[in-house]
């Protein structure tokens, strides 16, 4: 009774921590804010624009366009945090959007984290968290997050597998029983795509664009495996040789090739982990397969050629964008099962 008290007043929140974006879930309300893990400050300065206003959606828009006087920061590098005073601001700015009013009690906070980080950067995590006003906090595994919002059978003695892509890490796990038998994070993901777009760019093109600018060229005719009718795409950006605008039309077979060699690398680490499993489990990988959440999910054709690498089944989970978020949502809803495998410090609430 007294835990149905608190939450009617101060609502459990689930918060997705990425690179590229963050999500808030609040128990049950479902996800109330997803926006860009960003901010704008006064250069020079540490101070948020519009009053501590300038964060997520607005300060992304300025990423690449800002004037000398005003800079746009991501807080945040392959999963970890890199500004602890942006990323505090940043947080309580969310954490202030999703409960919308004040009652003066902490919320109970579920953050998803790379299952990769060191001791040192999940404290990062928990202090953070809390001078953003997080009350009780709980640390759990991106990869176990995007199981259980994917709505696999983890905690059957059965082998679910996924493979997480985000911004900055992608995770791959296979879980059984409740708990992650073997995973693996590697910092190679949607950042890194867009990096070797802008390279590649740069080399056949010399053309320079921004990452912005790849990540829509990414979206628009990006692929991982041929497609029935191949696509093309007009690119403006800067001559690297004469130094003025120009255009090129980019086809998608030359994106799909500037993006081999990081869905290798992605492909390597999910070969690793089924290598390092036990054969039963292994043996059931061929009727459970492979879910692929996160935003790099959502890359043209990367299931059919996961499932032509892997010869397992690999499909696209529903809305794999908020994967992530509707697990920690789920964790809060059942906080009692999950809170033993979860990470926490005592805190105040």
């Amino acid at each position: 009774m007294l835990n149905r008290l608190r939450r009617w007043f101060c609502p459990d929140l689930g918060i997705d921590l990425g690179t590229a974006n963050t999500l808030v879930a609040v128990h049950g309300a479902g996800i109330v804010v997803d926006e860009p893990s960003v901010v704008a400050l006064e250069r020079g300065k540490r101070q948020i624009l519009g009053r501590g206003a300038a964060v997520g959606r607005l300060a992304r828009q300025m990423l690449g366009r800002t004037p000398d006087s005003i800079t746009a920061v991501r807080p945040l590098k392959d999963g970890v945090i890199t500004d602890f005073e942006l990323c505090e601001e940043m947080l309580q700015y969310f954490i202030r959007k999703a409960l919308r009013q004040s009652t003066g009690l902490r919320p109970r906070v579920v953050i998803a984290v790379p299952g990769g980080i060191t001791p040192v950067e999940k404290r990062a995590v928990f202090n953070s968290a809390e001078r953003a006003g997080a009350g009780r906090i709980y640390l759990i595994q991106e990869s176990k997050a995007a199981s259980i919002g994917a709505g696999l059978p983890i905690s059957e003695p059965l082998a679910s597998m996924v493979c997480d892509i985000g911004g900055g890490t992608t995770e791959v796990a296979i879980l059984s029983l409740g708990d992650i038998v073997v995973s693996k994070s590697i910092r190679v993901a949607g950042d890194e795509m867009d990096e070797a777009i802008v390279e590649s760019m740069r080399k056949r093109f010399s053309l320079r664009i921004g990452t912005q600018t790849a990540e829509q060229i990414k979206m628009q005719i990006g692929s991982a495996y041929p497609l029935e009718e191949e696509l093309t795409m007009e690119v403006r950006g800067l001559d690297t040789i004469s130094g003025i605008p120009r255009r090129a039309t980019v086809t998608s077979e030359e994106i799909r090739e500037a993006l081999r060699k990081p869905i290798e690398s992605i492909l390597e680490s999910v070969k690793h982990v089924i290598e390092q499993c036990d054969p039963e489990l292994v043996a059931d990988l061929s009727d459970t397969g492979m879910v692929l959440t996160g935003g790099g999910a959502l890359l043209r054709r990367l299931d059919l050629l996961m499932r032509e690498q892997l010869g397992i089944p690999v499909r696209v989970a529903e809305d794999p964008l908020t994967t992530v978020a509707r697990g920690t949502a789920i964790c809060l809803e059942h906080l009692d099962h999950w809170r033993h495998s979860l990470d926490s410090e005592t805190s105040d609430v």
